[in-house]
Order: C-alpha cells, then structure tokens, then sequence
C-alpha cells in the first residue's frame, strides 16, 4: 500500500454496486471489520445519506408519497447529497488516509438515472462531476445476485419497498445491464463479484478484487477458507463483528456534516 506524506497510509475509496438485495451492506461491514483488525481507520457510508443533510435528501428521494418526484429533481436530490458527503466526509477522510467504504456512489446515478430514467449521460455525468469534486473510486464491486427480480424479491421480502424498488421489473432489468454494462467499460476499476451463491464464497472473490490495493487480501483470499465460512452463520457473524474494536474501528459517516 503506498503512503503519502509523512509516511500516511495512501486513502482508498471502494465502492460498492448493485441492485437492491445484492448483499452490498453485508460484505461492506465484514470488510470494514477485516480492514479495522489489520489496522486500518474504516469509514463505512452510504448514498444518499452519510450526512446529516444526506439522510434528509434520503428520506425524500426514497419515500412512496413523493412517486411524483420529477425524474430530473430526482437526480438532483441525488447530487445535493453526494456533494456534501464528498466535500464533508469522504475528502477529508481520505485525505488522512482512511479506506472509505461506500454503499452506492456517482455510478448508481448512471445506473438508475440514465440507464433506468433515460436521462441524457452527458448532463449526468457532468452533475457527477461537480457534485464529486474530483473525488474518484480506486475500485467499484459490482455486486450481482442472479436477475434483477430474484434481487429485488429479496430486498423487500416482508415489506412494500420504498419509491425506488416499487419502480417496476423492467427498470431494475435496465439498472443491472448497466451496472455489467459499467463493468464492461473500465474493467480496471469496476470489477463484477457474484453473490448468488455463499456468503463466503462471496467474500473471498471481494478480497480477491481488492488485493492490488491490499496485498494481504491475497492470502486470505485464497489460502484460509475458514476466514470466510464465519459469513454463512448469521449468529457467528455477529459475534464475530461485535467483537471489541480496536484503534481502526469502523467508524460511520458523521451525522452532523
């Protein structure tokens, strides 16, 4: 891992892709502990949201009463609240060196806005651009668990979802061609990870897609399979998380940004 000035660790933001029910919010809290314990500070975020303002802007975007949102106030909601967690939390935090783990960041807006509303990319991208600041993913986890309905089928088991999940089949479909679609493109920086199957085996290919930027990740990865299997039993894998933390304790996104 490089270091920059005077001897910091280099700061590494990773994202994470992928369609609701993917396991994305599983695989970031193992991860966070994983980097923690070998002495990393871990900032854990989500989009939107992440921010006082950002959880605000969430709550909006998200809620079914507001199905009348328009496509392009929806997007701007989207880069309201990036723009404040890139310039309040996720800058500073790599700028001493923290490994920042985001749940969704500037690619699920082309993702879901472009590919799903039929926004033009242009205007999306430059509305990433100046919402961002210049902040970039040093890699993005494409997290994809069979069809787009099987996953959505598991993300609001038991519940009616929110604005974004009520949108139909067809445009979670256009979600996930574009996120493989992304993939595609820049296969140095957006890797696919197929978690259809075992947790575990889910974490090892996440550790192996970050190994270049974490060598110690190639070890586990491929050596200690018993690292993982703690992920396929959901007591052992709270236990295994609530143990007590050390200095590089996974720490959220301040509310008060």
């Amino acid at each position: 891992m490089g270091r920059g000035e005077a001897g910091v660790p280099r700061g590494v933001l990773v994202t994470f892709e992928g369609g609701d029910g993917a396991g994305k919010s599983t695989h970031i809290r193992f991860l966070a502990r994983a980097l923690a314990d070998a002495g990393r500070e871990v900032v854990c975020l989500r989009e939107p949201g992440g921010t006082a303002v950002g959880e605000a802007l969430r709550a909006i975007v998200l809620d079914p009463a507001n199905e009348g949102l328009a496509d392009e106030a929806e997007l701007l909601i989207y880069e309201a609240a990036r723009a404040q967690l890139s310039a309040k939390v996720i800058r500073p935090a790599l700028e001493r060196g923290a490994v920042v783990l985001c749940d969704r960041f500037s690619d699920s807006t082309l993702a879901y806005q472009v590919a799903g509303r039929g926004l033009p990319a242009d205007f999306v991208e430059a509305a990433n651009a100046f919402a961002t600041g210049g902040v970039a993913p040093d890699r993005t986890l494409v997290l994809t668990a069979g069809d787009a309905r099987a996953s959505l089928g598991r993300a609001t088991r038991g519940t009616a979802g929110d604005r974004l999940e009520r949108a139909g089949a067809a445009f979670h479909a256009r979600v996930n061609d574009a996120f493989l679609d992304l993939a595609r493109r820049d296969p140095a920086r957006v890797r696919v990870v197929d978690s259809s199957g075992a947790r575990s085996a889910t974490a090892a290919q996440v550790f192996g897609e970050l190994a270049d930027l974490f060598p110690w990740m190639a070890d586990a990865a491929t050596c200690d399979e018993a690292y993982f299997s703690v992920l396929d039993d959901k007591r052992a894998l709270q236990a295994w998380l609530d143990r007590p933390a050390g200095s590089g304790a996974c720490a959220e996104g301040s509310a008060r940004a």
